[in-house]
């Protein structure tokens, strides 16, 4: 004779999740977020840098030009210098704002881009004589070179 389970003891197909394997997966979650999310920021920085660095380059450029032609880097003959042509709404780029750190001389200027948004506390800064340094309130400071990416040396 053939045994019979009662009803009570027959086992339903389970369906869906256990409370363990949601709380795992949520960990799993939380685990690469931690890690991910400050990783693209900085990754968007390092995007975001580039804007200062090639808006120094550009307004080198042209103070160099004017220095070519005038033999002066500061306003001659009539002439404005770079730094004062554009207006300063004129000389953004991206979240920089590239203006002359101080009035430029006969001899000498030093340029800088000073971020905004969310570079808000990185300066560059660009000498006559191509010293670069920079300021950053997340990657550090340099006075010989630019901090483009986080634990980058100097």
């Amino acid at each position: 004779m053939a045994l019979q389970h009662p009803i009570h003891f027959r086992r339903r197909a389970v369906r869906g999740f256990t409370l363990i394997e949601v709380m795992i997966v949520v960990a799993v979650i939380g685990i690469l977020a931690a890690i991910a999310i400050p990783s693209y920021r900085d990754y968007v920085l390092r995007g975001q840098v580039v804007d200062a660095t090639n808006g120094l380059a550009a307004m080198q450029a042209n103070m160099e030009r004017h220095y070519q032609d005038h033999r002066t880097y500061a306003t001659a003959d009539g002439v404005t210098t770079p730094c004062a042509t554009t207006p300063a709404s004129g000389r953004k780029v991206g979240s920089f704002q590239l203006s002359c750190d101080g009035d430029p001389t006969a001899t000498a200027y030093t340029l800088q881009a000073v971020g905004s948004g969310p570079t808000n506390g990185f300066t560059y800064k660009l000498t006559h004589q191509n010293v670069r340094s920079s300021t950053t309130s997340a990657w550090g400071n340099c006075n010989s070179a630019w901090v483009l990416k986080k634990g980058q040396a100097c």
